[in-house]
């Protein structure tokens, strides 16, 4: 396990998702103040905001102002969000991984009570050797 590759590769997907998080700001920005520009910038994105870097990169040449406009709001969000998403990622992860673990265990003991055959006072009450002990 290559624990740099891994944080490397944690980093891009937090960039690209933060550039992602950035364009709805702007985008939602846009639709107030000029809906045109707002309907471009939509359809320009539609199915390039996998890879964040790359996307600014073809905004950059199409219209630089809103390309710096996206990079300025994805640095806000991360400067704002950088002193409390590591501590926030652990105790997801640590409640997730409880959760499921609860879900699992509650999966594997639980009894199957729509088989009968699994129910052993059933199985007494109509064992025919009991029934022929009673007469």
């Amino acid at each position: 396990m290559n624990l740099k590759q891994i944080a490397k590769d944690t980093a891009k997907t937090l960039q690209s998702y933060l550039t992602y998080q950035a364009l709805r700001t702007v985008l939602a920005q846009l639709g107030e103040t000029n809906p045109p520009l707002e309907l471009w910038l939509h359809n320009f994105s539609s199915g390039k905001i996998q890879n964040g870097e790359s996307f600014i990169e073809q905004l950059l040449r199409e219209k630089p102002d809103l390309a710096l406009r996206i990079m300025t709001v994805r640095e806000h969000i991360a400067e704002e969000i950088t002193e409390f998403l590591p501590e926030m990622v652990r105790t997801g992860i640590q409640q997730a991984n409880m959760e499921q673990r609860r879900q699992h265990l509650e999966r594997i003991t639980q009894i199957d009570t729509s088989n009968p055959s699994l129910q052993p006072e059933q199985q007494a009450t109509s064992d025919p050797n009991l029934d022929n002990l009673s007469n």
